[in-house]
């Protein structure tokens, strides 16, 4: 059902690859991030982009991200662990258009995912490919929506799911991994934190860690997103995109996907503008870029309502201000009132709950706009990665 090639997934997969240091890993094996003590780096999949693809494999695909399989890391259809997740819809403006004047402002709006976030594409991706592995035990440190989906998609591949979650997050994250059976931890602390007991777990008891960016697949998940985006505007790539960065997976993952969308000849040159939103909690990202930096400092402010923005320091820092400056782009931060005040007035004027990390997009929007940063005739997608209502003990009514 999800793909009509007898003999596989037809995957164009070759090998992972350090984008630090350059070195190669047998993507047949399990690997977690570059083992060079001075490098450490996020592993890259890369794929023989010299294949020739024509874009008429898509048609009568499923719509979701299996569509792009010979651009995914998974062999055997049998592995993939899918639940429908992606092709997200692509929604205009319609009702607060006197801020959007003289400009095209869409929301990729991925709050329908299974598990109501985007996460459940790096987590389905990195699931699917840890069957294929033959890993039985997978945990992660999560803000709250990762947990979950790896909750769910560990209960549908029959592995084991192990969970750390600060104290702090909304009660129904919590009970949200309870309900799908995975191990959950509490810690008294942030997700740094939750980090650093997991990798003591995954040493002593061989668990897999896939913390965001600490293993290759969960990027390859994310990046269907700037797939669907370049398919959803016919191959023509809008001018911006807003992304709200924690950990920055999706935006690594988004701007990867462009490189290889030029690669196999489907789309051009043309770049959009990447923006990193952060919550003013946690903005290590923004003081880095507006101060020059390669890396980011270690920033958390404590509690944001934005549980998925309470990322301290990513551990893609350098690769996320690498892809912002040579977008051209841009980082800025949201305070947690701004961000409660755009849910509301989605909410209201649109018809939409979002999370607070997507409606921090639309404040970065409009402060964009009035500067004169976004241009006239400009075409820009927000990306909301999830659904509004887990968050409702976070938000004043």
């Amino acid at each position: 059902m999800i793909n009509d090639i007898a003999t596989g997934t037809g995957s164009l997969l070759i090998n992972l690859k350090c984008p630090g240091c350059g070195a190669e890993y047998d993507a047949s094996l399990t690997n977690t991030f570059c083992t060079n003590d001075a490098c450490k780096s996020t592993l890259f999949a890369q794929y023989d982009l010299s294949q020739p693809l024509d874009k008429a494999i898509l048609k009568d695909r499923p719509a979701n991200m299996w569509r792009y399989r010979e651009l995914l890391p998974v062999i055997d259809p049998e592995n993939i662990v899918t639940m429908g997740e992606g092709f997200t819809p692509i929604l205009p403006i319609q009702n607060l258009r006197h801020f959007t004047e003289g400009n095209e402002v869409f929301w990729k709006n991925e709050a329908g995912n299974p598990t109501g976030s985007f996460k459940a594409r790096g987590i389905g991706m990195a699931v699917s490919k840890a069957k294929e592995l033959g890993i039985q035990t997978i945990a992660t440190p999560t803000a709250g929506n990762a947990g979950g989906a790896l909750a769910a998609y560990a209960a549908r591949a029959g592995v084991k799911a192990v969970v750390y979650m600060p104290k702090l997050t909304p009660q129904v994250f919590k009970d949200e991994c309870r309900l799908y059976g995975a191990q959950l931890v509490e810690v008294d602390g942030n997700i740094a934190d939750c980090g650093k007991l997991v990798a003591e777990g995954a040493e002593e008891k061989g668990w897999f860690q896939i913390s965001t960016l600490k293993e290759p697949y969960r990027l390859e998940g994310k990046k269907t997103m700037g797939f669907e985006i370049a398919e959803q505007f016919n191959w023509q790539l809008p001018d911006v995109v807003f992304y709200p960065t924690g950990g920055g997976t999706g935006l690594i993952g988004i701007w990867k996907a462009f490189d290889e969308l030029e690669q196999i000849g489907w789309i051009g040159s043309k770049r959009p503008r990447m923006v990193a939103v952060q919550s003013e909690s946690c903005n290590g990202i923004v003081t880095a870029f507006n101060g020059g930096h390669s890396n980011a400092e270690f920033v958390d402010g404590g509690f944001t309502i934005a549980n998925g923005l309470r990322v301290p320091k990513s551990y893609a820092d350098k690769v996320i201000l690498k892809v912002l400056r040579d977008s051209k782009g841009i980082a800025l931060s949201v305070s947690d009132s701004e961000m409660s005040a755009a849910v509301k007035e989605i909410a209201r004027h649109e018809g939409v709950l979002m999370a607070p990390e997507g409606a921090a997009l639309w404040q970065a929007y409009k402060k964009l706009k009035s500067s004169g940063w976004i241009q006239p005739g400009e075409t820009i997608v927000l990306v909301n990665t999830g659904s509004g209502y887990k968050y409702l003990e976070n938000i004043e009514i």
